[in-house]
């Protein structure tokens, strides 16, 4: 695993991700209020697992991903929005 700005390490077959933040405009140009915002489905890589037995893991350190819309437990470090689910939970790599 590679070092990472947070002291977090998954476990077997977890990953942690870093969201990507939610759109603050439309294409049109109008502005989205917060309530009406949608959760993103895409993020960051940050820390990855060691993977179980004879199943490795296929993401790694700085990949985009995209994920489900409930996938994972949100958790707050030093005031940063990550996400831990299971590597089973994302479904592409960008």
């Amino acid at each position: 695993m590679a070092k990472t700005s947070v002291n977090i390490k998954p476990l077997a077959d977890r990953v942690l991700i870093e969201a990507a933040p939610a759109e603050t405009k439309t294409a049109g140009g109008l502005i989205i209020p917060d309530s009406a915002k949608e959760k993103p489905q895409k993020g960051k890589v940050v820390a990855v697992g060691n993977g179980k037995k004879d199943e490795p893991l296929t993401v790694k350190v700085g990949d985009t991903v995209l994920y489900g819309k409930y996938s994972g437990t949100e958790l707050a470090v030093d005031g940063k929005e990550y996400l831990i689910m299971k590597e089973s939970d994302i479904y592409a790599i960008v």
